[in-house]
């Protein structure tokens, strides 16, 4: 990492701190379900009450790919540095609005309703923000460097999360209130859109957006059409077929989180409170249970 220079690294800290940010406020409300879930959706019995707590997890993973899509198309189109802000900004508005959202008991079911839709649009944020920091970190490093520099969003979020569940523990242990860390949440979420305005865009996107240009620009000249001119556009950038195999591992990696982190902080949480265990309890587990993702992710 020592030969990269002063913007490089500047750059990658920005992204490394929009994404533990981004991680942070994501993963608040799914550490602090246990408590949440039984002021935003109705009281039932327990396995209901499982059901609904799959139900806001799941939520949160639902639109995760038409994400990559919407994002991946503003990422290409209009710009890297565009995708990032954007993504945080709505991090940081969907926990403004939980901040502040009454209870079940004061509005009834539409609480459960914003909460899920809250939900998604972290969801949906979430993976634009990782995917689009590390091609961003793509375009502006060179390998070797590169392939520890890309690794970084991930551990950032990785992190992001013990530091969201280190938060819930400290709530929920100080009978503190728990919009509280929405609001935290919501601030750093603001702040790290702002910081990131100072990004530049990376050289790579600039020349793209430069050869398809003026290759548009010869349809004054050869008289074609616009999407003729498109066509050749893209395929004078970018030939580069993924193997099937590679598509499918990726598949397999990235659907193969969602499973575990939800049997290892999710689905046994409703085991731990019939051996007795409170929510702040339970919560207290699950901090020191999240130090092994990291932990791994460094290994």
């Amino acid at each position: 990492m020592a030969v990269l220079t002063r913007e490089q690294k500047g750059a990658i800290g920005l992204l490394q701190i929009g994404t533990f940010l981004e991680y942070f406020d994501l993963m608040l409300y799914v550490h602090m379900a246990v408590l949440l879930n039984e002021l935003f959706f109705p009281k039932t019995d327990p396995h209901t009450a499982a059901l609904l707590a799959a139900f806001a997890f799941c939520s949160t993973y639902l639109l995760r790919p038409f994400g990559a899509l919407i994002f991946g198309y503003i990422g290409d189109n209009i710009g890297r540095k565009a995708t990032v802000i954007i993504t945080t900004m709505m991090m940081a508005i969907s926990c403004v609005v939980m901040a502040n959202l009454p209870t079940y008991e004061q509005i009834g079911i539409s609480a459960a309703y914003i909460v899920t839709i809250c939900r998604i649009m972290q969801g949906f944020s979430s993976m634009g923000e990782i995917m689009g920091a590390q091609v961003y970190i793509t375009e502006i490093t060179n390998p070797p460097e590169q392939y520890a520099a890309v690794s970084l969003p991930v551990l950032s979020s990785a992190l992001g999360g013990v530091a969201a569940l280190g938060l819930a523990s400290l709530v929920t242990h100080l009978s503190m209130n728990w919009r509280m860390g929405f609001w935290i949440g919501a601030t750093i979420a603001m702040v790290g859109s702002l910081a990131r305005t100072t990004l530049r865009e990376t050289p790579e996107f600039v020349d793209m957006k430069r050869k398809k240009q003026k290759i548009i620009e010869q349809k004054y000249k050869d008289k074609r059409t616009r999407k003729e001119l498109l066509e050749k556009a893209e395929k004078t950038i970018d030939s580069t077929k993924i193997p099937l195999r590679n598509f499918i591992a990726t598949c397999f990696i990235e659907c193969s989180h969602p499973f575990i982190f939800y049997l290892s902080f999710i689905y046994f949480n409703s085991h731990l409170k019939s051996l007795g265990y409170s929510s702040s309890d339970i919560v207290l587990h699950n901090f020191f249970l999240s130090f092994l993702y990291p932990l791994c992710i460094s290994i």
